[in-house]
């Protein structure tokens, strides 16, 4: 089975499985998203949405997150783990946004990277979920880990891993994709210990038992 191929299924199988894959951080507006996302580097999305109602309560636009006291902002987002970092660049965003873009989220890729703490991962998750656009491929730490286990790369970097992605891949399903791979990683095919009993690609998978 070529590459292609195997994709297809992989893909086939997934969104019977997972139809509704979405992101599961909790949002309000594109700037929170994009918060959010940049809190869960190195930290659950659970852990995250247990911090971000008081944080997004207290500050809920750029414009109020960019007048914040940094230490009141560690307070409340300590518990994601790498707080003075994390408090560092939502800072840097906030005032980014409004300082050049009137507090309104970009809409393009090269503009999101522009803000302290996006990169592509948070790039293509704000792109794909707020505003619907498959710029590239979302590749966090479960996205890394199934595209090895799975064959579709041989590579650790995850910028090469989204590029082989989005070669394999359809542009249609770029979006989808990195949303049913993370829940697939989170519900079955773990770091630690995959469930290969219950995978619904076990038949195939390179790397099953």
């Amino acid at each position: 089975m070529s590459g292609a191929t195997w994709a297809r299924t992989v893909l086939r199988r997934l969104r019977k499985e997972y139809p509704d894959a979405d992101c599961a951080l909790r949002h309000d507006d594109p700037f929170q998203l994009a918060v959010a996302t940049v809190l869960s580097a190195q930290c659950t999305d659970e852990m995250v949405n247990r911090v971000t109602p008081a944080l997004f309560a207290r500050f809920p636009t750029a414009e109020a997150l960019a007048a914040a006291d940094p230490e009141e902002v560690e307070r409340l987002i300590h518990s994601t783990g790498f707080f003075r970092n994390k408090t560092r660049n939502i800072l840097g965003l906030a005032r980014l946004l409004v300082e050049r873009f009137g507090g309104t989220m970009p809409e393009t890729m090269e503009e999101l990277l522009e803000l302290p703490g996006v990169a592509r991962k948070t790039a293509n998750v704000i792109l794909g979920v707020a505003f619907g656009k498959a710029e590239g491929v979302v590749v966090d730490t479960h996205v890394r880990r199934l595209s090895g286990r799975l064959g579709f790369t041989k590579l650790e970097d995850p910028v090469k891993i989204e590029r082989e992605l989005m070669e394999l891949l359809p542009r249609k399903d770029w979006i989808f994709c990195g949303h049913a791979l993370i829940l697939h990683g989170r519900r079955v095919c773990a770091a630690r210990a995959p469930a290969c009993d219950r995978c619904l690609l076990n038949d195939r998978c390179p790397s099953r038992h």
